[in-house]
């Protein structure tokens, strides 16, 4: 990893004072499952994104960008907030102590800024910007693991689900300068999300043959560099359709995938499976320029 001086890298989102920062050459997919993993031992992600900062990454970001597969808009949009990140508890029919929760990170309006000037001037034409919403579970839960003190400021980007994962790669594509300015890029997600298709009560552990199939396709893909076969999921990939009938939770990764660049070099960080259908698979994007 190098260092810059952050006056001298990412003119719109600098400090007050002149400070040493340590670029990133990694950006994430983190499947984030269920929003129980926010106080379940017994889940295994937990334990995972409970040592992320000490065994995946243990370079503190400057600032995080999430993109979360639970915050849909028509064209990009990124929270500016200028005190702490709101808790949004957008789930239902889980335990009390879960919504007790909070998670007041800080909020990242230059980093907003920063992002929206990216984004534009990739071609972007429409980019908005929301100064009241906080962080959607799909940001906060594994933030919450991973960051426990809350200290790090956090910027939320939505995806757009009318569009398609090139689109998304393309988004990740115009941000990748940001990991050069001390920019932790995470897209949460799940690698593979058919809920219909759920057993929550799975007691043999067993998976669905077609959700292995595709889970096992997806980490190939990647290991072996083939990202465009990853953008056109859909025609190249088995049972890409059963595995994601909606994309949204599928797209994060194609924004975390861009971000680190065309020759990127991808590694699986984590794999474990949740109600018969769900695959924790994680992955790391480390640039190689």
């Amino acid at each position: 990893m190098e260092q810059y001086n952050i006056q001298s890298v990412g003119p719109k989102f600098q400090e007050k004072q002149t400070k040493v920062v340590m670029a990133l050459n990694e950006t994430f997919f983190i499947s984030h499952g269920t929003p129980a993993i926010a106080v379940d031992d017994s889940l295994l992600p937990r334990h995972f994104l409970k040592s992320f900062a000490k065994k995946v990454l243990n370079q503190r970001p400057k600032a995080i960008l999430i993109i979360s597969s639970h915050w849909e808009t028509l064209e990009p949009t990124v929270n500016v907030i200028h005190d702490n990140n709101d808790t949004i508890y957008d789930f239902h029919n889980f335990p009390m102590p879960l919504y007790q929760l909070k998670y007041p990170a800080p909020g990242a309006p230059e980093l907003a800024k920063r992002v929206k000037e990216l984004l534009e001037g990739s071609g972007f034409k429409q980019v908005n910007e929301d100064k009241e919403r906080g962080l959607d579970h799909g940001a906060w839960v594994p933030l919450m693991v991973m960051y426990p003190e809350a200290d790090i400021p956090v910027c939320q980007l939505s995806i757009q689900t009318s569009q398609d994962a090139t689109h998304h790669y393309n988004v990740g594509k115009a941000l990748a300068p940001l990991k050069e300015e001390g920019v932790l890029i995470i897209g949460s997600g799940t690698a593979t999300h058919n809920l219909k298709s759920a057993r929550p009560d799975n007691i043999d552990d067993s998976v669905a043959s077609w959700a292995l199939e595709f889970d096992n396709w997806l980490k190939e893909a990647l290991i072996s560099g083939r990202f465009e076969d990853v953008n056109h999921y859909l025609e190249k990939a088995p049972y890409g359709k059963l595995a994601h009938p909606e994309p949204d939770h599928f797209y994060p990764l194609h924004i975390a995938m861009g971000a680190a660049g065309q020759n990127a070099k991808a590694e699986l960080i984590h794999s474990s499976w949740f109600a018969h259908t769900l695959s924790f698979s994680s992955f790391k994007f480390t640039s190689t320029i």
